[in-house]
């Protein structure tokens, strides 16, 4: 119990003082949209998305990849999932990801996550040719995860993702590391009540360089040609730090029905507040929906396409009984305005 306090005692004194310093920036309106990196805070996972994100206390397996890599731990054996979002559906943004994690030893968990974001063919204008008609460039984005959790106990949980960030347009890129780290606390009379603090997107300054910032120019009364490189500005990451509880209710033992909530303080957009609900049927159907809001998210000035509610289900079918292997689909809806929605679906693998 004295190796357990000490863990609990030392995650409140952290939390204490990231708290503070990160309110003194979090959520100020004059800092929105200077920050870069942005997909860093898209969750590409259709279970954890279908309740907002709002399980950052309960997540378990490699989901925790994204919302407290904690969760992680959870896993018994080895986890696989392929996903696809479409992004703001009529945007044609696409995500595909793909992510892997293994028990390593007997409480350890290594994670791999590879996310892909997909814009599609953009025409190529130049000032001389506005309209386009000279062919066409693909932006393209990718995060690598590449995680360690660990049980320290029965009750505490806690891990380290480190994120290798590319962005590549046309012939401009940056590339950038972040780092995230998580806790969790489980507690109560069947472990049933489970707390976690994460901080995410922690990481350098990252800018853009390529030949696409220079320019060609030609100096009156000179028959040679200079070339002129621009420099582009550093930008920050979105960093986050993100609190959360929930609380699992069991009807017999086929029925689970947990409710769970988050504070998210962010950095360079507005504070927001998550919660959600998650019902079970024996791990063979799991329905969920949750609520993501934050200041003014119910006006038409609001800074963010989503509109606050989230919905998803998971049917689940043992593959080898013996082992307790399972094969999952998950389907996640987020809805928004303009767009038609965020929708994402996942193929699961549990051996």
């Amino acid at each position: 119990m004295n190796k357990i306090s000490k863990y609990i005692v030392a995650t409140l004194m952290i939390g204490s003082v990231l708290i503070p310093f990160n309110q003194s920036t979090a959520g100020n309106k004059d800092r929105t949209g200077q920050a870069g990196a942005s997909e860093l805070l898209i969750n590409p996972w259709a279970r954890s998305s279908g309740w907002g994100g709002a399980n950052i206390a309960h997540v378990k397996g490699l989901e925790g990849l994204y919302g407290n890599v904690a969760g992680i731990a959870h896993t018994k054996t080895t986890e696989l999932i392929f996903s696809h979002t479409q992004w703001l559906k009529g945007s044609e943004i696409d995500i595909n990801t793909f992510g892997l994690t293994q028990k390593v030893g007997e409480t350890g968990v290594l994670g791999l996550g590879i996310m892909s974001m997909n814009f599609g063919d953009i025409p190529i204008t130049t000032e001389a040719l506005p309209e386009g008609g000279i062919g066409n460039f693909s932006p393209s984005y990718m995060n690598i995860n590449i995680a360690y959790a660990k049980a320290f106990s029965s009750s505490i949980y806690g891990g380290i993702n480190i994120k290798i960030i590319s962005e590549v347009i046309s012939d401009v890129s940056a590339q950038g590391v972040a780092i995230d780290a998580g806790i969790q606390y489980v507690t109560g009379p069947v472990d049933n009540i489970r707390f976690g603090i994460t901080l995410r997107n922690v990481g350098p300054t990252m800018s853009f360089s390529g030949d696409g910032l220079s320019i060609r120019s030609l100096l009156p009364g000179q028959e040679s040609y200079f070339t002129l490189e621009q420099r582009s500005a550093e930008f920050e990451l979105p960093t986050q730090l993100a609190m959360g509880a929930s609380y699992d209710f069991f009807f017999g033992e086929m029925h689970r029905l947990t409710f769970a909530g988050n504070f998210i303080s962010n950095s360079f957009t507005n504070d927001q507040f998550a919660g959600g609900a998650e019902y079970e049927l024996k791990s063979y159907l799991m329905l969920r929906a949750g609520y993501t809001y934050e200041d003014g998210i119910t006006s038409s000035s609001r800074t963010t396409a989503f509109t606050g509610p989230s919905a998803g289900l998971t049917v689940s079918v043992p593959i080898n009984k013996e082992k307790g292997s399972t094969l999952a689909i998950d389907y996640s809806f987020r809805q928004t305005s303009p767009f038609n929605g965020t929708h994402s679906i996942g193929a699961r693998i549990n051996l």
